[in-house]
């Protein structure tokens, strides 16, 4: 099985959502492999119907699942990571406080897992109350470098920053895509990202030096209608991924 997500020339992998598993195939041909594609825990009733239907989504794509919660749902965090133990997925989305949580329970390194902190007005500073819990508290605002300390100590790949607002959060991001790259951590900007700005996000990660790079597409390239990722646009984010990453 493989575990780890097949990055473009080792640097970048899209992220989309799918709706069916014919959605899903049809991604990961457009993709050409490069993508994991999500699979949100939230429209599920249980763990049982969960990882009996992401199982045949993991059949389908080699594996190529992220685990989600569900518009960054914290209550979602701990079906997330039982469903993962078992379905082994190459990618789980979590909430900052849910990480060592999702990897003790996996019981091994290669399945990247992502810690979710948020924007917070202030360059330098995120914050890390995203839990059940810690949500609904004050905000933990710290530094960034903090963060991706905590993160590597829990067993976390990198940071999951949300929500972007597509470039609102510019100088903000740019100051954690220079400290995930100084720190040997992964990036994955999630949020409002779309056709016209994906290619000014990525440009910011990858010319910071972030090692791989995780960026997030949802609702943007959904087809209202059949609420189906359109393959087309997903051509479209490979081929601007190839022309910066070269």
């Amino acid at each position: 099985m493989q575990l780890i997500p097949n990055y473009y020339n080792d640097r970048v992998c899209l992220n989309v959502l799918a709706n069916s598993i014919d959605n899903a195939k049809a991604i990961y041909e457009a993709a050409k492999t490069h993508v994991v594609v999500g699979v949100l825990s939230k429209n599920y009733l249980d763990n049982a119907s969960a990882i009996a239907d992401m199982k045949k989504y993991a059949l389908a794509i080699d594996n190529a699942i992220s685990v989600g919660l569900g518009a960054g749902d914290p209550n979602q965090s701990i079906m997330v990571s039982e469903i993962s133990a078992v379905l082994q997925p190459q990618h789980i989305n979590q909430v900052f406080t849910g990480v060592a949580t999702s990897r003790a329970l996996l019981g091994q390194k290669q399945t990247v897992i992502n810690g979710l902190v948020s924007p917070t007005g202030k360059v330098g500073l995120v914050n890390i109350a995203t839990g059940p819990l810690s949500s609904n508290s004050p905000a933990g605002v710290i530094p960034v470098e903090t963060a991706i300390a905590l993160l590597k100590d829990m067993g976390g790949s990198s940071i999951k920053y949300f929500p972007m607002g597509g470039l609102k959060h510019k100088d903000e991001f740019e100051y954690v895509a220079k400290c995930c790259a100084e720190y040997d951590f992964y990036l994955e900007p999630t949020g409002g990202i779309d056709l016209d700005n994906y290619e000014a996000i990525l440009k910011i990660a990858l010319d910071a030096g972030v090692k791989k790079i995780i960026p997030h597409i949802y609702s943007s390239i959904i087809d209202k209608a059949t609420g189906a990722t359109r393959t087309n646009d997903v051509k479209q984010l490979l081929a601007i991924t190839q022309k910066l990453v070269g």
